[in-house]
């Protein structure tokens, strides 16, 4: 989803025929998420890199919500289960969270 800004607030690292990946993508959109921005890994490679640098994991997906780096489809789902996902997403539902052009 993007604010008033054009700025997405969801952003995934990701890559082609991911389970994890298409499964974090079903449930955010389940919580009302219509865009996510998407930074394929395996068609650039530095992406990949970046992703590792800035989360310290290599496996995908890798979510951030604004500014906070979720963590990957477990956590995502771990959230869920404990309540606490709609709380995070709810100013991306809304439109009032920014963020910078990278995660």
């Amino acid at each position: 989803m993007t604010d008033s800004g054009n700025k997405t607030v969801v952003k995934m690292y990701t890559s082609a025929g991911c389970g994890y990946c298409v499964m974090a993508e079903r449930l955010l959109r389940t919580k009302g998420i219509e865009q996510i921005e998407k930074i394929r890994v395996d068609l650039q490679p530095q992406l990949r890199m970046e992703m590792m640098n800035k989360t310290g994991r290599r496996t995908v997906p890798q979510i951030y919500v604004g500014e906070q780096h979720v963590g990957g489809y477990e956590e995502l789902a771990a959230l869920e289960r404990a309540g606490k996902l709609n709380t995070l997403l709810e100013p991306a539902i809304n439109g009032l969270l920014q963020n910078n052009e990278k995660p």
